[in-house]
Parts: structure tokens; sequence; C-alpha cells
């Protein structure tokens, strides 16, 4: 824990300013009950041509929620960062659920894991906003290192078995 409150710290210390504080809280709030997210999978959804990629979002989706918000969060019961330093002023809501894994993490890489097993060419921008909101979790002060990094695993676990399933769910029995 020391060596996790003294990335933090760093990061606090060198790299804080007033373009970043800004940036990290906006991409952290893109994801605060995975909007962003549901909002793809919804709109590859609509598109005839994507739906598979959309199912796959979705479903992974659905497997971070109960993973890691239903399951994983309250057994673990992490305390976050902050409670360690009240001193400091977070710069977004302090969070009321359990540190471990990080939930912003684990559905921006859901969907980034989902999308690459399905083929679909957003997986890049989709990567570089999950890895933009995994270290925005780090410098709000709100995750452990080890929670973004579990939250990335658990992301890519869930977002394979997503893209799989939406290929099941969508695979016409009579082929069989």
């Amino acid at each position: 824990m020391e060596l996790e409150l003294a990335v933090l710290d760093w990061i606090q210390l060198h790299l804080r300013c007033g373009f970043l504080d800004w940036l990290a809280a906006f991409t952290s709030g893109l994801s605060n009950h995975g909007e962003i997210w549901i909002i793809l999978a919804a709109a590859l959804l609509l598109i005839r041509r994507q739906r598979v990629c959309g199912l796959s979002a979705a479903c992974a989706l659905t497997l971070d929620l109960i993973s890691c918000n239903m399951l994983l969060k309250p057994l673990i019961g992490r305390v976050r960062p902050f409670a360690f330093r009240p001193e400091l002023s977070l710069l977004v809501p302090p969070p009321g659920d359990a540190s471990f894994p990080s939930g912003h993490t684990a559905a921006a890489f859901a969907v980034v894991f989902a999308l690459k097993t399905a083929g679909s060419p957003l997986w890049r921008p989709a990567l570089a906003l999950a890895a933009v909101t995994a270290l925005s979790r780090l410098y709000l002060y709100v995750h452990w290192p080890t929670d973004v990094l579990g939250g990335a695993l658990l992301g890519a676990a869930v977002g394979w078995a997503g893209s799989r399933l939406a290929r099941a769910l969508l695979k016409n029995p009579e082929e069989t």
C-alpha cells in the first residue's frame, strides 16, 4: 500500500495542473455509470452492419456490471486512497462504493476487448479513451494503481467473453 500511495502522491506532486484537473474530471465523468460505453453499444446496435459489435459491447458491459459491481467490489470492500489523504481536495464527488476493481476502467476495457474480438476498428479509439479514463482514476486519487490494473484485466476478460456470448446468441440454430 505504501508503494501505491507513493505513486499516487507522485502524480499529485508532479502532474497536477489546471488543464489535467479539468481533463481528468471530464474523462472520468463520461463513464460515471458507463454512459459513454452504453451509448456506443446502443449506437452500434442500431446500425445493421455493426450489430454484432454492439451486442458484443452490451454483453461485455452486462458481464462487467455483474462481476465488478455486484460481486467483486462488495466482496473485497477495499477502502479508496483518498480516505488515507483527507487533506486532498477531490475534483469529483467521492465515490461511495469500494475501490477494487476500478469500475470505470473495467467497463472501458470491456468495450475495447469486445470490439477488438468482434473485429471492429473502433477498438483503437476506444482504447485511447479507456487508457485516459484509467489514468484519470489515478490522477483523481479515487483508485489505487492495482485497482486500475485489476479493472483493466477484468475488462479484458469480460470483453472477450461478451463478444463470444454475442456470437453465440446471434448464431442461427438451423446452421448447427
